[in-house]
């Protein structure tokens, strides 16, 4: 059996309920085949980037995971799917979008799959709830670069009483 390999995923939405639909996504991830979440970042509220529509909702997560990484992006895509993504054009708004970010150590330049994401180092909606989650993985010069753009923190969902 394949070793575990510690992988992060972007989870952003900004159609319907983009709150509950990202907090059910984190929580679908230790719902996968040989997957366990670990652990995920706060929600964070974000200007669309190189996209129009509303505001994001977006968080990272951190999994465990034995799939390799093109099985673990088709069970990314599948979460998507039945989120009913759809996918009209280029960055258009969204249901639910889950990004395979980085996936242990591993540097795949694929038709279907780069790793470390593309754009990781370009999004502070990426970058500030990674921080979050492995401080080790974001430096202080990529987050003064991504500092223009628009991104807040959402206070702790409230338990019901």
């Amino acid at each position: 059996m394949r070793e575990p390999v510690s992988a992060f995923v972007g989870i952003g939405a900004n159609l319907g309920d983009a709150q509950r639909t990202v907090r059910e996504a984190v929580a679908s991830l230790d719902q996968m085949p040989q997957t366990r979440l670990l652990r995920a970042s706060r929600l964070y509220r974000s200007a669309p980037v190189d996209a129009g529509g509303p505001d994001f909702i977006n968080a990272v997560a951190q999994v465990d995971t034995r799939l390799s990484a093109p099985e673990l992006l088709a069970q990314l895509q599948a979460l998507e799917t039945a989120a009913g993504r759809e996918r009209p054009y280029r960055n258009a708004p969204r249901t639910l979008d889950l990004d395979l970010l980085l996936f242990g150590d591993a540097r795949i330049a694929s038709a279907a799959l780069t790793i470390p994401h593309p754009r990781l180092r370009e999004r502070a909606f990426v970058l500030l709830p990674l921080q979050e989650l492995a401080p080790e993985r974001v430096q202080a010069a990529e987050l003064a670069a991504v500092a223009q753009q628009r991104i807040a923190p959402l206070p702790p969902a409230s338990s019901p009483a």
